[in-house]
């Protein structure tokens, strides 16, 4: 048998499934009051009652945060390691999550010292009377940043980074096609998986329903879940308060996967990709792909790379602060 050598006919004649689907997503957690000086103003002297905002309560704050996670650790029998220069946290993370056996739970914590942005006090004198006083700044810091890296019944792999220092914002990473394959798993539906995504699935209609429905609310809930399981860095008192953790996405990508009926399928759509030499990054291809008006004033970056790695070709594409790159996944499926 031949195989089509025209890029839709080989989309259309052998591709066995297609699901698209939320893949990777970072998403900011923070206290929305405390990103500003007059929130961290309010929350020590008009909340806590203190005569003033400084550092030395934020001190405070931070080693009881950092002796409960580490109690938290020996109490539940977690490892907690230290990150090296250097080190890949997916290889690492991949090792431990490869011996949990629970169907839910904190596989480690890792720790590292990161640049963070914190509030901190600084003397300042009155013109006047020559007095000092503390006034809060906004600064930059080396300090210890938590990796929790969580297994949850219905999200799958995901981790909580933390900063422990205050306001202690955090990143919260998930996964997409990790949601699905629980989802699938709690519903009896085989599938068969590639690292980060499916190679086939018995009922791919149901597949794409799942990954459909990963909503804002359910990844709201998740965070909500696991705030209340860990160890946390305001008092039950700061949460009944109202000084409450919010969520907003920081970084998300989204994949269409296509599994194709034989690894040649994939040699042959790239090989085509590049002798129709697509440039993409011309501005009238761009206007036909996003539907947008380009002109010299434009700004941002748009072109067109075909690179090979090793044996894997990969498209990569740029659009003002966008970028799309399809590549041969595990030589099994084309990834956008």
């Amino acid at each position: 048998m031949n195989l089509s050598r025209n890029v839709s006919e080989i989309i259309r004649e052998h591709v066995t499934l297609e699901v698209e689907s939320i893949d990777r997503m970072y998403l900011n957690v923070y206290q929305p009051q405390l990103q500003r000086d007059l929130g961290v103003v309010g929350f020590f002297r008009f909340h806590r009652g203190q005569p003033f905002a400084a550092s030395s309560l934020m001190a405070t704050m931070t080693r009881t945060f950092v002796n409960d996670l580490e109690s938290f650790a020996r109490q539940q029998q977690i490892p907690v390691i230290s990150f090296q220069k250097g080190e890949r946290k997916d290889d690492i993370a991949s090792g431990y999550r490869a011996q949990f056996t629970k169907d839910e739970g904190v596989v480690f914590i890792g720790k590292a010292q990161e640049k963070a942005a914190v509030w901190r006090t600084e003397k300042r004198y009155h013109q006047a009377s020559g007095q000092s006083y503390p006034w809060i700044v906004r600064s930059t810091a080396m300090v210890n940043h938590y990796y929790i890296y969580v297994q949850d019944r219905d999200f799958g792999a995901f981790f909580l980074k933390f900063c422990s220092y205050f306001p202690y914002n955090a990143k919260l990473c998930l996964n997409g096609h990790e949601y699905a394959k629980q989802q699938l798993q709690q519903r009896e539906i085989e599938f068969q998986p590639l690292d980060n995504g499916f190679l086939t699935c018995a009922e791919p209609r149901r597949l794409q329903r799942i990954c459909d429905g990963l909503s804002a609310e359910k990844i709201e809930r998740l965070l909500r879940k696991w705030l209340r399981l860990l160890p946390h860095p305001f008092t039950k008192a700061d949460r009944q308060a109202g000084w409450l953790y919010d969520i907003s996405i920081l970084q998300a990508e989204f994949s269409l996967t296509q599994a194709l009926d034989r690894p040649l399928t994939g040699r042959a759509f790239f090989e085509e990709v590049i002798h129709e030499n697509l440039d993409l990054g011309n501005p009238g291809q761009v206007q036909l792909i996003f539907n947008r008006r380009i002109s010299k004033r434009t700004p941002g970056r748009f072109r067109t790379r075909v690179i090979t790695e090793g044996v894997t070709p990969s498209l990569h594409v740029d659009y003002k602060h966008s970028k799309i790159k399809q590549y041969h996944k595990e030589g099994r499926a084309l990834r956008t």
